[in-house]
């Protein structure tokens, strides 16, 4: 760890060493900028610890049991329950036991210095940094901050809700052991994976959805197939509910919660999977003339508007809330910033791509890893006519492809395409079903860089593979 002394100068200061401060850091390294980078929690932040990670640890075995028992031969030895006591072990060395040894050994690898503490702006190109020993440090930049400490969940202020202590997305990735019962309020993507684990690893679970259906921000097929699979699951969907009020019995006894139309629902643990905020309520916004608790408005280089220095990065611009769109976020901002400091001109391009941010836009790939999986890139049916452009979904069965037939039986799937008929390219894709995410790179493609329908045509899938739904998609077109 870094102990410079108390007044310390940088060419730039990153505020939070999630995957985003880190890529950041790392780009500004690579071109020769002296970087300081601030967390005070783990280094490697909520992605490596309490989302994706194991998140995805925990899914792996029940979406692969799943498929297992849609295999011949093999169904009958995959009817058992999963162990959950090695899901979870394997969960937990996923996230290196929650240390960060590791991450703090590659941000130092790059040459970035890290200071442990709480990082503040206290005005132009100036952060303080609080350590947990209660000792102050005060950081000066040359060039740039950049903001980049991400969002947290956000719980509703129901009456009773502080006694009951409810999940949020970091209780759900890192509880110790399976809940008999589990309420989970929301239906977007962290609801329904956390549906999928529990419910899969043993949970009795219910989901209160507000709206009509899962998945709201996806074409409408793919919260109806997901719902479709946890129902078969055991799990118990309510729509069009809220939860209104929940107390728990004594210090660690069950939990009643109480919906908008009368019903009780007793249950062990009550996630809220009901959206985020960003964390910039205590960075210091106020000393730069920011609206501390804000999303932070950037333009294509993630620089904050109205600034020549301070920028944006990831989750806290609003723009994709994705570790991987942050990820690429953090690139683009680290070549912008050192581009500034050189004073040369933003190139259109350079070595790690645009100097703008546009795949944030309207090029957003996301899977959600449930069974079935869901994944999606670009714009639905609904965004697009509402964006004004002429378009025609194109769907097809994922069912009636070869290769969908020989990974499972009794395949269900579907797949969309979403064309505008003026340019005759795509401007999203959807694609439902098991094994479907490592589809969706080839869609991202297609989406990002506008590829012609004439060009796709000679884009030839393997077959049996599940990827030839893309000539099946394009034939339907044609017809």
């Amino acid at each position: 760890m870094t102990d410079a002394g108390e007044n310390t100068e940088y060419d730039v200061v990153v505020i939070g060493a999630g995957p985003v401060g880190e890529n950041v850091a790392d780009r500004t390294r690579a071109a020769g900028l002296s970087t300081a980078v601030v967390e005070s929690e783990l280094i490697g932040g909520e992605c490596s610890y309490w989302a994706c990670m194991p998140s995805k640890a925990l899914l792996r075995p029940v979406v692969a049991r799943a498929d297992a028992r849609r295999v011949p031969g093999l169904s009958a030895a995959a009817e058992g329950p999963l162990d959950a006591e090695a899901v979870l072990a394997h969960r937990d060395g996923m996230t290196s036991h929650w240390k960060d040894d590791g991450q703090v050994a590659w941000l130092e690898g790059v040459g970035a210095d890290i200071y442990r503490g709480k990082g503040r702006l206290t005005g132009t190109r100036t952060v303080s940094v609080t350590a947990p020993d209660g000792t102050h440090k005060q950081l000066t930049a040359r060039h740039a901050v950049a903001v980049c400490t991400g969002s947290r969940a956000v719980v509703p202020a129901l009456p009773g809700i502080a006694d009951v202590r409810p999940w949020t997305s970091r209780e759900a990735t890192s509880a110790k052991e399976v809940p008999g019962r589990l309420v989970v309020v929301g239906g977007g993507v962290v609801g329904v994976e956390m549906a999928t684990v529990w419910q899969g690893l043993g949970s009795q679970v219910t989901m209160l959805i507000r709206g009509r259906k899962l998945l709201p921000k996806m074409e409408s097929f793919a919260g109806e197939l997901v719902a479709e699979a946890l129902t078969e699951a055991g799990a118990r969907i309510l729509t069009g509910v809220s939860a209104t009020a929940a107390r728990r019995a004594g210090k660690d006894g069950p939990v009643t919660v109480e919906l908008d139309n009368g019903e009780q629902l007793e249950t062990d643990e009550i996630l809220f999977a009901t959206g985020r905020a960003p964390r910039t309520d205590d960075v210091g916004l106020d000393t730069v003339g920011l609206k501390p608790g804000s999303w932070l408005a950037v333009d294509d280089s993630c620089l904050v508007e109205g600034s020549d220095w301070l920028y944006a990065v990831g989750d806290v611009n609003h723009r994709a809330l994705l570790t991987h769109q942050g990820k690429y976020q953090a690139r683009i901002a680290g070549a912008a910033i050192a581009a500034r400091a050189r004073k040369t001109p933003l190139l259109e391009t350079d070595p790690w791509g645009a100097h703008a941010a546009t795949a944030d836009h309207a090029a957003v790939p996301q899977v959600v890893f449930t069974d079935p999986e869901a994944c999606s890139v670009g714009l639905t049916l609904a965004e697009a006519e509402a964006a004004g452009h002429r378009v025609r979904a194109v769907d097809h069965d994922l069912a009636a492809v070869a290769g969908s037939g020989l990974y499972a039986q009794g395949y269900k799937g579907r797949a969309r395409m979403v064309v505008d008929l003026d340019r005759e390219i795509l401007l999203g894709v959807t694609f439902v079903g098991p094994g479907i995410g490592e589809l969706l790179h080839s869609a991202t493609i297609a989406v990002a860089g506008e590829v012609p329908i004439d060009r796709l045509w000679h884009a030839v899938p393997a077959y049996p593979t599940i990827s030839e739904i893309w000539l099946r998609l394009l034939e339907t077109y044609r017809r």
